[in-house]
């Protein structure tokens, strides 16, 4: 797959498909809720296994947000031939969280579902180079040994360097990379992909035979696709559109869902090593600095929101999103979509409501004033 989230791992091997049911409890209580009330049911699909780029649902989970607004939630971890959005489409679950590129091109081919809430503000996706390869741009990569994944994550690299002129045809001698940086560690890709909470790390946490001791960010570029103009929008929230359109229950829950999810992400956003801590325990298998680590940067891609709020889905940003993938081919000559997707592709209509409830109930949903804090990784992530 795919994945973007594969994204993930430096974990080596992928993992096989499971159902995660995590239940938590919270000292608080909404008015207007009842513990005695019976919970709804609700299944989300995530894109790849348990870390901490989705430490805002399992915080949620652990926390009792779900439980506070009346809903059970099950968290499915994905394998490598799930398809996140074809699991709502089936009806095997309520919501699924998947990059926007990806599901337009599903939305065309029959898929009808919503981005119900941006979660990521920015693209965590870069390319990146030993900075004595002097690629500083994506116009530095023409003529170089260029790696990517494929599998729907390599829009926003093709997008970026035929901006800059290159001809990607015969311009670049183009990589297949494996979902690790062993390729561009053994010198056998000069730029590669790397997510910003998990590759990137990986490299830091690999020993530089030149000096017997961590490589370190002085030692790499980074070309970043925000900065260059090609950046897409990546993990949402994704809800069923028929549904949305004709079910009441199903509108109202989706509020709900978007609502104590939003509130995990803040508290993720205010408790880094708890959220990390969260996630471990949820069964993932990364190690403890490079979870931290995952969960700060996954923390940058929300915070400070520039745009009302976490979960409001940008025009602009959705706008070029659509446009890179109608005008952008990759290695084999095809776009993402052929036309523009329906107007039921995204709505802001309930994420505006519930940021609404979310701020009548004092929670911070923009993160004005939030900071990073300093990870320091160790070898092999441990």
């Amino acid at each position: 797959m795919k994945h973007s989230t594969r994204i993930v791992i430096g974990i080596g091997a992928m993992a096989a498909a499971s159902a995660l049911v995590l239940s938590g409890c919270s000292s608080n209580t909404p008015s207007g809720s009842s513990s005695s009330k019976a919970l709804t049911k609700v299944t989300l699909q995530l894109q790849w296994v348990a870390q901490a780029q989705f430490a805002g649902y399992y915080a949620a989970v652990d926390q009792g947000f779900y439980k506070d607004e009346g809903l059970d939630v099950t968290i499915k971890e994905a394998g490598s031939d799930t398809v996140p959005i074809k699991s709502v489409a089936d009806g095997d679950a309520d919501y699924a969280i998947s990059w926007v590129p990806k599901v337009l091109g599903s939305i065309e081919q029959g898929i009808n579902v919503t981005d119900v809430a941006q979660i990521f503000e920015r693209s965590a996706t870069t390319q990146i180079s030993f900075t004595d390869k002097n690629i500083t741009s994506a116009a530095d990569l023409k003529g170089k040994k260029v790696g990517s994944w494929g599998y729907g994550n390599e829009w926003e690299l093709f997008a970026g360097m035929q901006k800059a002129g290159i001809d990607t045809t015969k311009g670049i001698s183009l990589v297949q990379q494996a979902f690790d940086m062993k390729g561009f560690l053994a010198g056998d890709i000069d730029a590669a992909q790397a997510m910003t909470y998990n590759e990137y790390a990986q490299v830091l946490e690999s020993v530089n035979p030149k000096t017997g001791k961590l490589f370190t960010p002085a030692d790499l570029n980074v070309i970043n696709w925000n900065d260059e103009g090609t950046a897409m929008l990546q993990d949402a929230i994704w809800a069923d559109a028929d549904k949305l359109s004709s079910d009441k229950a199903y509108q109202d829950e989706t509020v709900k869902f978007i609502k104590a999810s939003i509130k995990g992400w803040a508290y993720a956003r205010d408790n880094p090593q708890k959220a990390a801590d969260i996630v471990t325990a949820a069964g993932s298998t990364l190690g403890t600095s490079h979870q931290l680590w995952m969960t700060n940067e996954v923390n940058k891609l929300l915070w400070p929101s520039t745009d009302g709020g976490v979960g409001m889905i940008d025009t602009k940003a959705w706008d070029n999103t659509v446009k890179i993938a109608l005008d952008t081919k990759n290695d084999t000559g095809s776009t993402i979509i052929t036309k523009n997707p329906p107007k039921t592709a995204y709505s802001n209509t309930y994420v505006t409501k519930a940021l609404s409830e979310l701020k009548a109930d004092g929670v911070d949903t923009v993160g004005a004033s939030w900071a990073p804090i300093t990870v320091t990784l160790k070898e092999g992530g441990k």
